[in-house]
């Protein structure tokens, strides 16, 4: 929910776990439907992750039975790197930091908030890409599987997502929109989200192991298939959640309204 929603209130009203637990709603469901009434948001972090995903695996889908958990990595990214970080910069532009100094609803309600609505698309993203893989008869993931899937780069994702928000703080729309693609676009691709390592140069192999996609990637082939070093992998990402949570702590401090 955007600043004004809040700020009307009487200070004091919203403290206490039930008014705080009913300001998260209420925001949390805003940022949900704000999702949908931002075409940009919309089409980058929704649609065209889908649309590549039916145009790949129609081409190659039986013969990498891994392209749902590597292009679902690039989909659930999509997401939660795209758009808290991008309504973080909307709301700031409309003044939304120099409401919450004056408001008594904490800062992380609503930073919550705007990650936790990246999560319900996130998974209507892979439930997309699942049914698109079943419909070209590529799809050899039991339930359980895709369940363990889901809650796999749902977690792996929190990271990427403190990212966005740390981008947000500090730039406008625009700018957040078109840095976080510049961020989200090359290391898919040199992860090996789109197409294998293994039909790429030797080249790309080499720097998959130094970008956090790669191994949010390999813990969900994981899921779907035997792997080695998942322990490995999970450390990276625990990394990376520290260093992104000091990131956007220390760009909300220095965020200007």
């Amino acid at each position: 929910m955007s600043a004004s929603g809040v700020v009307g209130r009487p200070v004091g009203r919203e403290r206490g776990p039930v008014g705080l637990g009913r300001v998260f709603v209420v925001e949390l469901v805003d940022d949900l439907r704000g999702i949908v009434r931002e075409p940009t948001a919309l089409f980058f972090s929704i649609v065209m992750p889908v649309g590549f995903f039916v145009l790949f695996v129609s081409m190659f889908g039986r013969q990498n039975s891994g392209m749902l958990a590597t292009f679902g990595t690039f989909g659930v990214l999509a997401v939660t790197l795209m758009n808290p970080g991008m309504g973080v910069a909307k709301d700031r532009e409309r003044g939304w930091l120099r409401a919450k100094q004056v408001s008594a609803v904490p800062v992380w309600v609503t930073l919550a908030a705007k990650v936790a609505a990246s999560f319900p698309y996130a998974v209507g993203v892979l439930v997309a890409m699942a049914a698109a893989a079943a419909a070209t008869g590529s799809l050899s993931a039991t339930p359980w599987q895709m369940a363990r899937l889901v809650v796999v780069l749902l977690l792996g994702a929190f990271p990427f997502a403190l990212l966005g928000l740390a981008v947000g703080f500090r730039a406008s729309t625009n700018a957040a929109a078109a840095i976080l693609n510049a961020l989200l676009m090359p290391s898919a691709i040199f992860s090996g989200l789109w197409m294998p390592l293994a039909f790429l140069p030797a080249f790309f192999s080499h720097v998959a192991p130094f970008l956090p996609p790669y191994h949010l990637a390999q813990l969900a082939l994981a899921q779907l298939q035997p792997g080695d070093g998942v322990l490995g992998h999970a450390l990276v990402l625990v990394a990376m959640t520290v260093v992104s949570a000091g990131l956007a702590g220390l760009s909300y401090r220095s965020a200007r309204p």
